[in-house]
C-alpha cells in the first residue's frame, strides 16, 4: 500500500520509495489542474493513476518528468528533486506520452540506437538493446525502414521501445496502449512486467480498467486535481461492496418467493432481476454465503446455478468518482471484430 515518507535519505526521499509527491499544485489561469496531490510509489512496483478526462493525470506526469514546473509542493523521483535536480532526474526516467514521438527520417533501429547512445550506453550494448526491443515489439522486419513509413500502431510501439531502451529506474506510461490491437497490448504488458521484475518502477495512466488490473500493484484515483482514493485493486473493490451472490432458480417464477424467504430470515438486501432471472444478494463473508444457501435449500427451492461476482474496476471507479471511466463513456476498448491498428 502507499506509504507516507518518514526518514529521508541523502537525496531527500525515503528509502524504498521511487516517487514521492507532496502537496503538488499546478494552475492554468484560474483552473487548478493539480490541487495538493500527495502520493508515493514504492520501488519495483506499478502504480496505476486513474481518473476522468481532465482530472490532472497527464499534468502530474509532466511535472514528474520536469516538462512543466509546479506552482507549489515538492516531488522527488529516483531520489532527485524535480525542481532542483532536473538534469539528474531525467537520466533516471523513461517517458511515453499520449502520442508517439519518434524521428520520422530515421529508421526504427536508428531511433533506438540513437537514444541508447544519448543515454551513454556503449555501442555494443545500444545495438543489442535496440535489436532486442525491436523483436519484442514485433518491429524487426521494419527495423531498417524510415519511421515515416510506419503505421500509427507501429510508431506507438517504437515510441514505447524508445522509452524502455535505457532500462530506466522509473518509467512513466501515459495511456501507453491506446489504439493498439489486443496482441500488441499484451506485448506491452509483458515488457512492462519484465522491466518491473528487473527492478524498474512504473507510473501508469490508463483508460482501460483491464490494464490497471493486469499490471498495477496499487491504484490511485484522482479527480479535479485531488487524490480521492488509493489502495490495491482488491482493497478498492472491497471498499465499494465486496462480493455479490447470484442465484439462478430452476423456476424463475419463484424469484419473489425466494427474496421473501430471505427477508423473513434476516437477509434484507436481496434483489430480484426478472430480466436476468437472478436473485442477487450482497455477501459479507463465507459464513454469510453459506447461511443464504442453507436458507434457500431448507425451504426446498430448486436452484439451477450459483455464482459470485466481485465489482469490476469500472464499477469501483464509478462508485468513487460518480463518473464512468473514459473508455466506458466514450472510448470502448478495441475489439477483435474491428480492424486493428498495425
Amino acid at each position: 500500500m502507499t506509504r507516507i515518507a518518514t526518514a529521508p535519505n541523502d537525496r531527500g526521499t525515503t528509502s524504498g520509495n521511487a516517487v514521492e509527491v507532496h502537496g503538488i499544485v499546478k494552475h492554468y489561469g484560474s483552473t487548478k489542474a493539480l490541487d495538493g496531490v500527495d502520493l508515493t510509489v514504492e520501488e519495483g512496483t506499478v502504480l496505476a493513476l486513474l481518473g476522468p478526462n481532465g482530472a490532472g493525470k497527464t499534468t502530474l506526469v509532466r511535472v514528474l518528468s520536469t516538462l512543466i514546473k509546479p506552482d507549489a509542493g515538492t516531488a522527488f523521483v529516483g531520489g532527485y528533486d524535480v525542481l532542483r535536480q532536473p538534469k539528474q532526474l531525467r537520466r533516471t526516467i523513461g517517458l511515453t506520452g499520449q502520442y508517439a514521438s519518434v524521428d520520422e527520417l530515421l529508421s526504427g533501429y536508428e531511433n533506438l540506437y540513437l537514444i541508447g547512445r544519448l543515454l551513454d550506453l556503449p555501442r555494443r550494448e545500444a545495438k543489442a538493446r535496440a535489436a532486442e526491443l525491436l523483436e519484442r515489439f514485433s518491429l524487426t522486419e521494419a527495423a531498417k525502414r524510415p519511421a515515416k513509413t510506419y503505421s500509427g500502431g507501429m510508431r506507438r510501439r517504437l515510441d514505447l521501445a524508445a522509452s524502455m531502451i535505457g532500462r530506466p529506474r522509473v518509467l512513466y506510461l501515459d495511456e501507453p496502449t491506446t489504439g493498439l490491437d489486443p496482441r500488441t497490448r499484451n506485448e506491452v504488458w509483458d515488457e512492462v512486467q519484465r522491466m518491473v521484475a528487473e527492478g524498474s518502477t512504473v507510473l501508469l495512466t490508463t483508460q482501460y480498467m483491464e490494464e490497471a488490473e493486469q499490471l498495477a500493484n496499487e491504484v490511485t484515483v484522482i479527480d479535479r486535481g485531488k487524490v480521492i482514493a488509493n489502495g490495491a485493486v482488491s482493497e478498492l473493490k472491497a471498499r465499494v461492496g465486496g462480493q455479490t451472490l447470484q442465484v439462478r432458480p430452476a423456476h424463475p417464477a419463484e424469484l419473489p418467493e425466494m427474496a421473501r424467504c430471505l427477508r423473513e430470515n434476516g437477509v434484507l438486501n436481496a434483489t430480484v432481476s426478472h430480466d436476468d432471472g437472478l436473485l442477487a444478494v450482497p455477501i459479507t463473508g463465507e459464513e454469510h454465503l453459506t447461511a443464504v444457501i442453507s436458507v434457500l435449500g431448507t425451504r426446498g427451492f430448486a436452484i439451477a446455478g450459483i455464482d459470485t461476482k466481485v465489482p469490476s474496476l469500472d464499477e469501483v471507479f464509478l462508485a468513487i468518482t460518480g463518473k464512468p471511466t473514459a473508455d466506458a463513456a466514450t472510448a470502448p476498448a478495441p475489439s477483435l471484430a474491428k480492424e486493428p491498428v498495425a
